[in-house]
């Protein structure tokens, strides 16, 4: 295995520390940055961590000064933006360093779920019907949009502003939870219909050549019956609302006959749409009739040893080493002008 100067790129707070020194890793905020720079070391790498805020200045002396083969990428914003976080990739691109995760083009259009669900209308790929809701704009909820909806930031990610809440049953609840995502998340909103369902998860990964993971399913069956279950920001990401109504996330089970081979499909068919490269997981719901439906594309998922991601792929006999030492494989074999 030929050992490489790999530049660990993250959030500027999310620097980890070299050694742990009796910290817990569990519920630090960097503990993916310390998963990923640790076992780089551990495979021999050479690694340096970058904090990354505002200033691409910083990309730039790193990779003057010390020639990195590659960047690993896992920023998930600039100067504060999620939007951003693609401009970052067209600099390496620009400079011509290989980066982990998915590139520019992909990254913006996964990013905009309605411009996402239209280049998925265009290739026959089944998703919820939705509207958007641009800022300062009124609600206008057309006849093909029946209650329940849902209701989402266009733009945000990891859950950010859904609750059970964002269900509505009324236009009086929808105009109200499309002013909350205006006024408190700052960005237009998504309304798109409900799928009562099973939540299900595919990673994939590639670029010309895709590997897909076994399907996973967060489970919520002890939720309060009258909770709807959605992939709400606690049931993401609050640890004890998990323990206390036992929500995990595991290879999906029990799953009709056909539809393993099915969602695994629809999950390359969406990375291909989208221009994808890297990795990602993409986000589906199966309603109690079987039909699978697409909610989204994440490019460049959670990547933390223990999360989704990591889990399938080990379910696939990818230990977490060999995952990150894939992804850099990966990143090596991109091409930017080919691929455009």
């Amino acid at each position: 295995m030929r050992r490489l100067r790999v530049l660990v790129l993250m959030h500027k707070d999310l620097v980890p520390p070299d050694q742990l020194n009796g910290q817990h890793l569990e519920g630090a905020a960097w503990k993916t940055e310390y998963d990923v720079v640790s076992t780089l070391r551990k495979l021999g790498h050479e690694v340096q961590p970058l904090g990354v805020k505002s200033d691409l200045e910083v990309i730039r002396a790193a990779v003057e000064d010390w020639k990195p083969h590659i960047a690993f990428n896992l920023l998930e914003e600039f100067d504060g933006r999620a939007v951003y976080d693609q401009n970052v990739v067209s600099y390496l691109e620009l400079m011509r360093i290989p980066y982990t995760g998915c590139n520019p083009r992909g990254l913006m259009l996964a990013r905009d779920k309605a411009l996402a669900k239209q280049v998925m209308s265009y290739h026959r790929i089944p998703y919820p019907e939705f509207m958007v809701v641009p800022l300062h704009r009124m609600v206008r909820r057309p006849k093909y949009l029946p209650f329940p909806l849902i209701v989402k930031s266009i733009s945000e990610e990891a859950s950010l502003g859904i609750s059970q809440a964002s269900i509505v049953d009324d236009d009086e609840k929808l105009r109200e939870r499309v002013a909350f995502i205006h006024d408190n998340v700052g960005t237009g909103a998504l309304v798109e219909r409900y799928i009562e369902g099973r939540e299900l998860y595919v990673g994939v990964m590639g670029n010309a050549h895709l590997q897909v993971f076994p399907v996973w399913e967060l489970v919520m069956d002890k939720m309060p019956e009258e909770a709807r279950r959605i992939a709400t920001e606690r049931v993401k990401w609050s640890r004890k609302y998990q323990d206390k109504y036992g929500i995990c996330s595991c290879e999906a089970r029990n799953l009709p006959d056909g539809v393993v081979d099915h969602v695994q499909h629809l999950a390359k068919r969406v990375y291909r749409a989208l221009g994808l490269s890297g990795y990602a997981r993409i986000d589906m719901r199966m309603d109690q009739d079987g039909n699978v439906y697409v909610l989204e594309a994440n490019p460049n998922p959670q990547i933390a040893s223990g999360e989704d991601f990591a889990d399938s792929a080990e379910k696939a006999d990818l230990a977490y080493k060999d995952l990150l030492q894939e992804l850099l494989h990966v990143g090596l074999r991109w091409r930017p002008a080919q691929a455009a």
